[in-house]
């Protein structure tokens, strides 16, 4: 069987097929149809079932033109989302197309969620950071409606990197005056002893995510300068406790490390006119033995609040290497299936 699907007019269809065909071959992978271009036309063709079927007992024969057309309908709607994105001025990357194609297979679409049209701000460069995601999408609206959100899941999802340029957004904009990054660190104390310079000097490295993600965002030079002025701040939790912080955006980082003590008394930081943002990956808990995560219990004892966000980052949400995303992917089902395994 075949489908027929004109190419809008203006496309490249090298940047549609993707480099290599990489984009036309995650479609083959999905769908089992083939792509071939025939002018200004598609051809969508199938000769075979939707992939990962379960064809135990049955006899091949029995696979029947409903299956054939589920695929191409598949396929069908994989590409015109793929030539949307292009009609639009966008560009289709690995991560993006493998995003699409995700999408697709679980019915949802990611025009129709207008993904990436949301420009969260403009780096030092003049590049334009957009979710790109629709969990992401979803974690950027939160934190634009609530005082305090909360973003939990897998490493990879930006997270992190949201919250930063959600709170330098801020800054630009003069929603807040001061920006104050914390993070647990959870070595830190007698072990780091050794190390060479101040205490500062010492848990620097537990903080250097958050630096990064600032330079990027702001560039070295200007990021600097604001740490210079104390307009950003950026500490070990430890340093928060007896502070009272007025419009500023605060964001706790790694926050499944920070003691059920800890994020009390950070939570209660927050003073008129402050934003506060919580990241964390329940899954990555570094905390010694019989210490309980004060994310797992904000989550619980929180979560009646109705002026606090929760955010739910998904495997589907990892926007670094496609390998992260079968990796976070792996852990889930190991873990599902050997619970008992999990804090060993």
């Amino acid at each position: 069987m075949e489908k027929r699907l004109k190419i809008i007019d203006g496309i490249d269809t090298k940047e549609l097929f993707g480099n290599l065909d990489l984009n036309i071959k995650l479609v083959k992978e999905a769908t089992g149809c083939d792509v071939v271009q025939r002018g200004d036309e598609l051809v969508l063709i199938c000769d075979s079932e939707l992939p990962d079927r379960d064809l135990t007992g049955m006899d091949m024969s029995a696979v029947n033109e409903a299956d054939q057309d589920e695929s191409l309908d598949l396929a069908e709607r994989i590409i015109t989302e793929y030539m949307s994105l292009l009609n639009a001025g966008e560009t289709i990357d690995r991560q993006r197309a493998s995003y699409i194609v995700n999408l697709a297979k679980e019915g949802v679409s990611y025009r129709d969620n207008s993904v990436g049209k949301d420009v969260i701000c403009f780096t030092h460069s003049g590049k334009p950071l957009k979710p790109k995601t629709i969990g992401q999408k979803t974690y950027v609206q939160a934190i634009r409606e609530k005082e305090v959100v909360f973003g939990i899941g897998p490493a990879g999802t930006g997270k992190t990197y949201i919250a930063v340029a959600m709170a330098v957004n801020a800054l630009k904009s003069k929603q807040v005056s001061k920006i104050i990054l914390a993070r647990p660190a959870v070595e830190a104390g007698e072990r780091l002893g050794f190390l060479p310079g101040d205490l500062q000097d010492k848990v620097d490295p537990y903080l250097r995510p958050l630096y990064d993600a600032l330079y990027d965002v702001l560039g070295r030079d200007a990021a600097l300068r604001l740490k210079e002025k104390e307009v950003i701040e950026v500490v070990p939790l430890a340093y928060m406790r007896g502070r009272t912080l007025d419009n500023a955006f605060i964001i706790l980082d790694e926050a499944q490390n920070a003691t059920r003590e800890q994020m009390k008394m950070f939570l209660t930081r927050m003073g008129f006119g402050s934003h506060v943002v919580v990241t964390g990956d329940v899954t990555q808990i570094d905390l010694p033995r019989g210490k309980k995560s004060g994310l797992v219990e904000a989550e619980r004892v929180l979560r009646p609040v109705k002026d606090i966000g929760f955010c739910y980052l998904k495997d589907t949400d990892v926007v670094r290497h496609e390998l992260v995303r079968k990796i976070v992917n792996a852990y889930d089902v190991f873990y599902k299936k050997h619970p008992e395994e999990v804090g060993e």
